[in-house]
């Protein structure tokens, strides 16, 4: 079997991505699998530019049992944010701009990646990341 999982995208717009993410395991976790995919997100309407990165601008999320690492993709995966386990959170860094992508160059795709630590069978996560796009 596989850890139950969805990936909602709620708004997908020329400045913002909302995306929903949900897991409830059978103990098999999940190990850097690509849960924003910049490449897949909308282009921007006035002039059809493809999104090529984004920046973190709120991740609302809640964990039981298991915890969560948010990785920047790239040939060395960067640590974007960590979510503790059995915790519930909204941390806002839109009074920045948003978590810069601090991936080295080699390999950065703008992609994030999503990592589950301490898993066991029935543990979860409800996810929800706002990210602002980049062009």
């Amino acid at each position: 079997m596989a850890d139950a999982v969805t990936s909602t995208t709620i708004v997908d717009d020329d400045r913002k991505a909302v995306i929903q993410l949900t897991n409830t395991s059978d103990g098999t976790g999940e190990s850097a699998v690509t849960k924003v995919d910049v490449s897949a997100l909308a282009v921007r309407s006035t002039d059809g530019a493809a999104c090529t990165g984004c920046k973190v601008a709120r991740v609302n999320y809640s964990t039981f049992g298991m915890s969560v690492k948010l990785l920047w993709n790239a040939s060395t995966n960067t640590i974007c944010w960590d979510l503790n386990s059995d915790y519930s959170d909204d941390v806002d860094f839109s009074y920045m701009g948003g978590l810069q992508n601090t991936a080295a160059s080699g390999g950065k795709t703008g992609d994030i990646k999503l990592t589950t630590t301490g898993h066991a069978s029935a543990d979860s996560y409800v996810i929800v990341l706002t990210v602002i796009k980049e062009y």
